[in-house]
This record gives structure tokens, sequence and C-alpha cells, in this order.
């Protein structure tokens, strides 16, 4: 079929389009071609000449400086300061062993660090630098880099190192960083490049580890001319990184540093926390260690000597350390009971000393018995055989669902390491880990803090809070990132009757403030700072009956290792609850005589935001606590925000 010369001509219009606008896509390629080859050329003629001629352009990575942490007042509490050190890199040095020789005749460098060198200079890729030594003075500094010249493959730097000021105070919280090695890494799936740089520093513990990939930033990179020598000459090209975040948590620096100094000598851990907000305003755990001496390299000496120390000093007790919570835990066991409706707060029980059960007796803390008591009079006495009774028509599964209800037996998530779960044990529980029924004699113990039961200050402190508040409290330690307020989800209410809370509270109050209560001596006079608390002593040793009966062992009378755990939680002001506090004492004794005066004064420290006044206290202690606050060792107020009122 013959076309019409119409649809010829449009054929061919078509064809001409298309050739146009392919020979035009042509152009254009070959221009682009051409400006790329120029500027190959031309422009960067002598870069790809240097890699022509023994490739001397290398890529070196920049370590981007580490994420600040501050407190709650904007107190620097992790910081980096300008560190000298001399790195190798084998694939310019050549020979190494000579190349370290002469460095040796320049800086001091020991015949076993010599040796590590050597050997790490085998394992590493060739054109990994390699950190010979840091921390140099200026004139060490000076002295490397003036003779680099005839030391190839050296280079001269000024880098950052982590510092913590007054490092005891936070170094459980906090932790330290340290260099990497072949365990962080093989924990890693895809590591940073960053990691494989020798002595490149990580989050080893605390806060630094938990928010390492926040912290560490992300790396630069620098373009560098090195001569045949490995000597660099020039910088081609610098692209900077992204420094780390910096982090603002809720601890309060002062009220750290105070309660660190408070605890003294004792093995102990105290927890403040925030009752409206879950604010952790301190977390102390004695005795403290010096994170900077894991920075720069901690002696096998120093390192013994903290690991051989039976009060545990690298252990964090505030989050670690799981114990008996003794009498502290009768509040749970309370609640359980009114929740269910077992007992009402008018209900009494009478204490004759003991229960007999099964033909054992569990005994009183007070031998003669208390006679009969209501709910606020069991909490302020303290009377076990009130809690041996309601447990019984109870039962361990329900006191287990409070005290979960209260953040007990459950892991609290706190970017800090080995946060413990604690136990509040079930029947069930005790089947799958024992392989045993659950007896009356279980729910007995632990209905008063005891037998299978553990709980950590932490855990304690947010318990406290819960019953304070009345709210589901949730622990926080960051405040903001990079001056950006993290968001705290909306608090749910705990669900449980105010009357059964205020008859907990009532009783927690007269714990200290009735003139039977057991922790009567730690009371605060100030009117508008009473607290409310209860005082707790975990048995650590099994009492004998043939010792029960020719008096038991006093605790004074015992080896240290084997005297009683002394605990204390409070809240207050009693009224109006803005900050609780839990407190442990290890090997303490009483709570009454060994925690409680403690948590008192860190409570006063928190609510006056300062060292607490001696008006605060009954008058006949005020010489005491006088001379006691002398000899504290206390932060310099200028160093951190003053003032009465903490944000």
């Amino acid at each position: 079929m013959r076309r019409s010369p119409k649809d010829a001509l449009e054929s061919a219009r078509g064809i001409t389009r298309r050739a146009l606008m392919l020979g035009g896509a042509q152009v254009s390629f070959a221009a682009v071609l051409a400006l790329r080859m120029r500027r190959m050329q031309l422009e960067q003629a002598d870069e790809y000449r240097l890699l022509a001629e023994g490739n001397s352009v290398k890529i070196r990575l920049i370590p981007p400086a580490r994420g600040l942490i501050y407190d709650r007042n904007g107190v620097l509490l992790a910081g980096n300061e300008q560190n000298y050190r001399v790195t190798i890199t084998r694939e310019d040095a050549g020979n190494v062993d000579s190349v370290l020789t002469d460095l040796r005749h320049l800086i001091p460098i020991s015949d076993d660090d010599a040796a590590a060198l050597l050997a790490e200079f085998k394992r590493r890729s060739p054109t990994t630098p390699i950190t010979v030594a840091d921390r140099l003075s200026w004139e060490e500094f000076t002295r490397v880099a003036v003779n680099a010249p005839s030391l190839p493959g050296v280079t001269p730097e000024v880098g950052l190192s982590r510092i913590y000021p007054r490092a005891a105070d936070f170094a459980h919280v906090l932790g330290y960083v340290g260099p990497v090695s072949d365990y962080d890494l093989s924990l890693i799936e895809n590591p940073d490049p960053l990691l494989g740089i020798p002595k490149f520093q990580l989050g080893k513990l605390g806060v630094e580890a938990k928010l390492e990939n926040r912290l560490r930033g992300k790396a630069g990179t620098r373009r560098v001319e090195v001569n045949s020598t490995g000597r660099e000459m020039r910088e081609l090209g610098r692209q900077e990184g992204t420094p780390g975040d910096n982090l603002q948590l809720t601890i309060d620096y002062q009220l750290q540093n105070y309660a660190l100094a408070r605890l003294g000598n004792e093995s102990a851990a105290v927890v403040v926390i925030d009752v409206q907000t879950g604010d952790l305003l301190a977390m102390s755990s004695a005795p403290s260690f010096d994170s900077n001496l894991f920075v720069r390299g901690i002696s096998s000496a120093n390192y013994r000597t903290l690991t051989e120390d039976d009060h545990r000093p690298l252990a964090d007790k505030t989050v670690q350390g799981l114990y008996p919570p003794g009498s502290t835990y009768k509040m749970v066991t309370a609640l359980a009971a009114l929740d269910a409706g077992i007992i009402s707060p008018e209900d009494t029980v009478r204490c004759p000393g003991y229960v007999e059960l099964g033909g054992r007796r569990f005994h009183c803390w007070k031998h003669s018995g208390h006679g009969r008591l209501n709910l606020v009079q069991s909490l302020e006495q303290s009377c076990d055989v009130f809690y041996y009774d309601v447990s019984q028509r109870i039962g361990i599964d329900k006191i287990s669902e409070m005290a979960h209800r209260l953040g007990l037996g459950i892991r609290h998530d706190l970017p800090m390491s080995a946060v413990a779960e604690g136990l509040a044990p079930t029947k069930a529980w005790k089947q799958e880990r024992y392989g045993k029924d659950w007896v009356i004699g279980d729910t007995l113990n632990s209905a008063i803090g005891q037998g299978y039961v553990l709980s950590s200050p932490l855990h304690l402190a947010v318990m406290t809070a819960r019953i304070a508040s009345g709210k589901a409290i949730t622990p926080r330690l960051v405040r903001s990132v990079n001056g950006v307020e993290v968001e705290s989800p909306e608090i749910p209410d705990l669900g449980l009757n105010p009357a059964h809370l205020a008859a907990v509270r009532a009783g927690m109050t007269a714990v200290i403030n009735s003139g039977r209560g057991t922790a009567n001596g730690s009371r605060i006079v100030a009117a508008d700072w009473r607290m409310a608390g209860k005082t707790g002593t975990s048995q650590v040793r099994n009492i004998s009956a043939a010792e029960r009966a020719r008096g038991v062992i006093s605790n004074n009378d015992l080896p240290w290792e084997r005297r009683d755990h002394a605990l204390f939680v409070a809240f207050a002001p009693a009224e109006a609850p803005r900050y609780a506090v839990s407190l442990i004492v290890e090997h303490g004794g009483g709570g009454s005589a060994a925690a409680a005066p403690i948590a008192r004064d860190i409570m006063l420290f928190a609510l006056n935001g300062a060292l607490p006044p001696l008006s605060a206290y009954p008058e006949s202690q005020r010489g005491r606590i006088k001379s006691q606050q002398d000899t504290l060792d206390l932060v310099a107020p200028e160093t951190a925000s003053g003032g009465k009122t903490r944000s």
C-alpha cells in the first residue's frame, strides 16, 4: 500500500525530531565528558600526579569531639581535654623497629610498651596509624615535632581525651571510656571505622557505654600529601566530622556530692527521686573510685586495690545491688491486703511476739510482742506478726502483684550498666526455679521482705515515690539532648484507693514523728519539711533456735560481713511530697540507727537545695550535726548552681 505524500512528510518530520534529540543528547554527554577531562587534566592534575607517584595522597580519619555530659543545672560532668600524642603508620615508617628506637630517645617508652607496640603493628593494617604515646607534655611533644622530618611515618597530633571533673561523685552513673578491644568489636555487627583506630576510646560502663552511639559522633576526613619518608607535606582537603550529642542528666551535682560525702566510709547506696516527675536527683554508691584512672590507663596495683576491697567500690549498688528489703516491704503487703479487702485500716492483730506454724515459730523482732495493733501502728512499730497474719489470708501471688504495681521485681529502663530486675516471688516462680512447691512459711518470710524477695535501692526509691504520689512514677535519668528537653510520657494513676494510700502514708509518718516510731530519733522538726518513712533490717545470716534461746548475738559483736543490712525509705514533705529517698548500709545493723540518720540528712539537703540548716534538727542533736557537717568534703558552691530551689 502506497503512502500519501502527506503521510510521508509527517514521517520524515518525526524522524528528524528524533535525530535532533539523539544528537543533542550525544553533544551534551560529550560536553560533560570534555569538561570533566579538562578538570582532571588542569585543576586536579597535581593530585592525580601524586597518586601516580607512589600513592602519596593519604586519607586520614578525624575523630569527632565526644559529646559533653552535664548535670541538671548545667555543671559539666564529662568533658574533653587537649591531648598531645604521637602515632606511627607502618606503611610509611618502613623499618618500624628502627623508627621506634629513635623515638625512644625523645620520649619515654618502656620496654614493655615497646614490645606491645610491635605486636600491635603486626596485628593491624599497615595503613592504620598506631598511637605510640599520648598525654605527652608540651616539651616532649615539641621534641618529636622538631625531629619529625627524620622520623618516617611518625605524626605528632593534638587530639581530645575524656576527663571527669570530681570523678568519684559520678563514677558509677557516668562510667568511663577506654580503648576499643577485640571483645568490644566482636559485640558490634558493623563497627564504625572510627573503632578501628588503635587506642580510640569508647564507653565501657554507665551512661558512657549505654549512650555510646549518641556521644561518639561521626568521623571527619582529611586528605594529606606525604613524601617518600611518610612525612606529611600538606593538607589537600578536610571534611569536619559531627560532634557527639551533648546530654543533660536529671542528677543534681551538689546533692550527688553531698550524698556520697554523707555515706562516708560505709559500703552503702542512696537514691533520691522526684515523686512527681520521676527525675533521679542523686544515685550515689559508696565507696566510689576515680574514673579518670581508667581513661588514662589504670595500674595493676590500683586495679588490684579496687577489686580486693570488701566494700566493692567498682559495683554500682544503686542499680546492681539486690538485697532483701526487710521491713521496707511491709507497705507492699499492707496495700495488697487493703486492695484485696482482706483488712481495713481499722482492723487489728494481736502480736504475742511470734506466730507458730507447722511446729515452727516465726518471731517478731520484739521478743515480748507488741500487743494489739492496727495498720498504722503496725508500720509505726514495725510489727512482724501483723504481716505474718495478713499474708496468710492474702497469699503470695497477691503480694507479688502489688509489688510489681509499685515498681518492684521489674527492670527499669535506664542508660546504666547491669540494671537489676529484682525479685517479687510467686508460686509459679519457685516451681520453675527450684522445682518445689511454695509453702506458707515462704509467704510469711516474703511478707516482711525476707526469704526470696530482692530489691535494689532504685526499686525501693520508685516504690516510695509511687506510694507518696499515688502515680506510676517511672525513673528518668536523661533530661535533655543538645538542649532539647526529653519528653516524658504522661504518668498514669496507680488506681489504688486513696483511703488505703492515706492509711499507709499515715503509718510511715508515725514511724518518724510518733514517740513510739522506730525512726523517731531521725525526725525533722521543721514543720514544712516533716518526713514520712520506714526502717528496715535485712537479715544476712540464719539465727538458730539455740542462739535465740540464749540470746541473739548483737550485730556489734559480729564480724562486719555477718551483720544485718540497714535500710530506710522516706518521702518529704509528708503532707505534700516532693522527694523520695531510699538508702542501704551494707552490714550496718539496724535501719533506725545506721540508715535513717543519713537518709534524713540527704533528704534535708534536697529540700533546702544546700547544706541542711541546724534548725531542722532536734535541738539536742544540733551540736553533733554541726561537727559532722564541718568534716564533710563538699564541692564548692560556686562550681554548681546554688539557691534554695531546684528546677
